[in-house]
């Protein structure tokens, strides 16, 4: 089942963002620099742990925070599970703006954004696909949606997420992540965005140090593939 929490989300928010939120037409629009997309099909050792886990078993809640896909959608409902989705990239663009050198660590933007993507109770999930998604947030911001993430989870649970190798990237590809099998991902890139930060897996270790443990897996697209495990 897949929820529309997302297209409902406008209901909740009639009173728009907080002062300083940006939320403009060319925000919108997308993600990132734009330009033609770019498809190719990668095994992702990553994704084969993350559902080493949970194909064996029936009727799991999974969180997709890479915007609704229909091939994500039937690939994690065929296996029997409930499929949350929000498109967080874009709810970042839509809160925060593109610009360089953006703040986000207004606590009540950083109090808004949290509302628009990830509102949901303590316990709801026993996974999520992260996907590229943290590399794009400033310090106070990466912090809260953690702790946000360590709440929604359960015990057990497992969260997929991607982080670029290359600590010297002054921009990075951004992509669509759609799944193929359990252990195979069509990725489309489509444009650059800056990162907000770059990490190495000790900053990894240190960011996600409050859950139970977290695997490293190094591609040869210089991804860093991390499975954390709640």
């Amino acid at each position: 089942m897949l929820s529309f929490k997302n297209i409902l989300r406008g209901s909740r928010g009639q009173n728009g963002p907080p002062a300083g939120t940006t939320k403009s037409p060319k925000a919108a629009r997308g993600r990132g620099q734009t330009g033609p997309e770019t498809v190719a099909a990668r095994q992702s050792r990553g994704l084969e742990e993350f559902f080493s886990h949970i194909r064996d078993l029936s009727g799991l809640t999974i969180l997709d925070l890479g915007g609704a896909t229909q091939q994500n959608v039937s690939f994690i409902t065929n296996l029997g599970h409930r499929l949350y989705s929000e498109d967080f990239l874009q709810i970042l663009t839509e809160t925060f703006g593109m610009e360089d050198t953006v703040d986000q660590s207004n606590p009540g933007q950083i109090e808004y954004f949290l509302r628009q993507a990830l509102d949901y109770p303590e316990n709801q999930f026993d996974g999520v696909l992260i996907w590229d998604s943290l590399e794009y947030l400033a310090p106070a911001l990466l912090s809260a949606v953690v702790e946000r993430l360590r709440k929604i989870v359960r015990p057990n649970s497992y969260m997929l997420a991607f982080f670029h190798s290359d600590d010297k990237l002054d921009t990075v590809p951004y992509y669509t992540f759609r799944i193929q099998e359990v252990n195979t991902l069509q990725v489309a890139s489509s444009g650059a965005r800056h990162p907000a930060q770059l990490f190495n897996n000790r900053s990894l270790e240190k960011l996600f140090g409050s859950f139970d443990s977290v695997k490293f897996f190094l591609t040869r697209e210089r991804l860093r593939e991390v499975i954390i495990k709640a």
